[in-house]
């Protein structure tokens, strides 16, 4: 792509998904927690005094930190699909990508540190990766409707 040609790439659909995947990451992101890592956590770890608390403070800084892979899930696919093309692979590879950076690092480490067990960071990767999975597609999507 010539820099004129990316010069006169609309940022509407990149703004529309953003808005779809602050609703779809949330949504998913609350049912994640409340069905299936809290529980998990605290049947896994019952000794931890606490474990997985939640409160409104809690909720929104978890609310807050999800600015992170939506951000994330939605420049990267964007830009990824600006340079190769808005194809069903490339949502796959850039959700794929998003997910490395955010939630495979974050429950290796959490595991890493004994600060989660291998079932429950098994289901956390997996859903997660849906998650992206997802959110890349609603760029993809945004871009094809919208461009």
């Amino acid at each position: 792509m010539q820099d004129s040609e990316v010069s006169n790439v609309s940022l509407r659909p990149l703004w529309i998904a953003i808005l779809l995947n602050l609703i779809w990451v949330n949504l998913s992101g609350v049912i994640r927690a409340f069905a299936f890592v809290m529980p998990m956590m605290r049947s896994a770890l019952p000794t931890v005094p606490d474990v997985v608390p939640m409160n409104l403070n809690l909720f929104l800084a978890w609310g807050a930190w999800e600015l992170i892979p939506i951000l994330s899930v939605s420049i990267i696919s964007w830009l990824m699909m600006i340079r190769f093309g808005a194809s069903t692979g490339i949502a796959l590879a850039a959700g794929t990508v998003t997910w490395i950076l955010v939630y495979a690092n974050l429950w290796s480490a959490l595991y890493l540190m004994n600060l989660a067990t291998l079932p429950v960071t098994g289901v956390a990767l997996a859903l997660s990766w849906l998650e992206m999975a997802v959110a890349a597609f609603l760029v993809r999507w945004s871009a094809i409707r919208y461009s």
